[in-house]
């Protein structure tokens, strides 16, 4: 099993900047990628960005490319998600998941996470 921990939400102004982090702790050496996902009041929780473990490809949902960057620390069993140019749209509760399978094709459904944090909350004025 892995365990993941989010941190790093907060409030911010339209236009500013933010990065959440993820700890990965527990069978970290079965990670496979590792993803940020996002779930505003009343909507199904949606795909952001994911990242292969070993090389770094990554992916993102087309409404943060350019905005958005996922990055990782295999070192420290870390995940990122910096966030630029924010939006109010971008207001909801991020979390992080891992997907534990390797080889796996599909990155954006929630099924192909094994593993989720807690959320934590992002809340973007305008």
């Amino acid at each position: 099993q892995v365990q993941l921990v989010e941190s790093g939400g907060g409030v911010v102004q339209a236009g500013d900047s933010l990065r959440v982090s993820c700890a990965a702790s527990g069978r970290t050496f079965s990670i496979y990628a590792m993803a940020w996902f996002r779930q505003a009041p009343g909507k199904e929780r949606e795909f952001v960005a994911g990242i292969r473990w070993s090389g770094g490809r990554v992916y993102y949902v087309d409404s943060v490319k350019g905005r958005f960057t996922i990055s990782r620390d295999i070192a420290k069993n870390m995940a990122y998600l910096q966030m630029n140019s924010q939006k109010p749209e971008d207001t909801a509760v991020y979390y992080c998941a891992a997907d534990l399978h390797p080889g796996s094709i599909s990155y954006t459904p929630t099924y192909a996470y094994d593993s989720w944090g807690q959320g934590t909350q992002v809340t973007v004025s305008s």
